[in-house]
């Protein structure tokens, strides 16, 4: 594959193909493993994982990229293969995840800052060298009636800005994730309310961007679609399709070459249908796709159990859930289509 920025942003939005998450921290996928009753280890988080990646169906036909944890881009399979090859080998790009969480921002009652610039032009070269060719970084934009304050955007976005540049610079391609919460507390506001803080999150992000000198045409934007909270929920499908696309066309320029969202709260089913909606019939300046973790790995996890006979189940649900949003991201997923599987 090529190494410019821009090819590789290209190939990681392929049309029908999409992110799969698997950048969970140690403390996050021990809570998925708890729901399965499986202690966390660091040979079942392998496992689980090269199920995931050796599910050759799934990451042929529909995987463009996979987001790593900073453990399991340098983990092996059981068979002492590195996972970064068998990533490469189903065809798709290895990426990294670099922040290193949200933390309580001073002074911003119910705000957080994410951090980890500190040494990330080092770990970056590191990264590199190791096989990666984009990165992620999450900054989370809580939402209530008073909330966000215009300083915590600020903030996030700068931090998202200075982490762009520098992951340019490595030669490595940044996901920028601006993450407007549906489901942080409260989580009662509207759809008017979060298409309100979706724009001026997505204004004020682009021009840190432009500010830090960020080649839009060698990144990627994953945001979270304009839906109402988690507790308020009463939007339609082709209503949270209409106005995501409306604030995208407002804000993100035609030069950024993909958009891939996050399922962010919502079931698998509703990401699925919301990324369809927004895929049919629309004329795009960008490419339009998913960077799902929840809602590509749930149904595999169960199926899985954490079993060795359930291998070849765990990879049929995840094939089936990756089909299922290869289809949306062209527009042509329906609900019947679940109901067949």
């Amino acid at each position: 594959m090529s190494e410019r920025l821009e090819d590789i942003a290209a190939a990681m939005v392929a049309t029908g193909k999409g992110l799969l998450a698997a950048d969970e921290s140690t403390a996050t996928i021990g809570k998925r493993f708890d729901t399965i009753g499986l202690a966390s280890t660091e040979t079942s988080r392998r496992d689980y994982r090269e199920m995931l990646f050796r599910s050759d169906e799934a990451m042929k036909a529909c995987i463009s990229g996979v987001i790593l944890y900073e453990e399991t881009l340098f983990q092996k399979a059981a068979d002492g293969t590195p996972f970064v090859d068998i990533i490469r080998a189903a065809g798709a790009v290895p990426g990294i995840k670099v922040d290193t969480g949200a933390k309580p921002m001073a002074k911003f009652p119910g705000e957080t800052i994410t951090e980890g610039l500190d040494g990330l032009a080092g770990r970056l070269k590191t990264y590199y060298d190791a096989g990666a060719r984009f990165a992620k970084w999450r900054g989370v934009i809580s939402v209530s009636d008073i909330l966000p304050s215009f300083g915590a955007i600020k903030a996030n976005a700068q931090a998202l800005a200075r982490y762009a540049a520098l992951c340019q610079e490595a030669g490595i391609v940044p996901i920028v994730e601006p993450e407007v919460l549906m489901d942080g507390a409260p989580g009662n506001h509207s759809i008017d309310r979060s298409e309100e803080v979706t724009e001026e999150t997505l204004r004020i992000v682009f021009e840190e961007l432009s500010d830090a000198r960020v080649s839009l045409e060698g990144m990627i934007l994953k945001p979270s679609m304009v839906i109402d909270g988690k507790k308020a929920r009463q939007a339609s499908v082709a209503e949270v399709a209409e106005r995501t696309l409306k604030v995208l066309k407002r804000t993100v320029p035609a030069a950024v070459p993909g958009i891939a969202f996050l399922s962010g709260g919502q079931s698998t089913e509703e990401a699925t249908a919301h990324l369809s909606a927004m895929k049919a019939g629309s004329d795009l300046p960008w490419g339009m796709t998913f960077s799902y973790g929840r809602a590509l790995q749930t149904e595999a996890l169960t199926a899985w159990s954490g079993k060795p006979e359930n291998v070849a189940a765990g990879q049929r649900a995840f094939t089936h859930r990756a089909k299922m949003c290869s289809l949306a991201a062209t527009g042509g997923w329906k609900k019947e289509f679940e109901q067949a599987a």
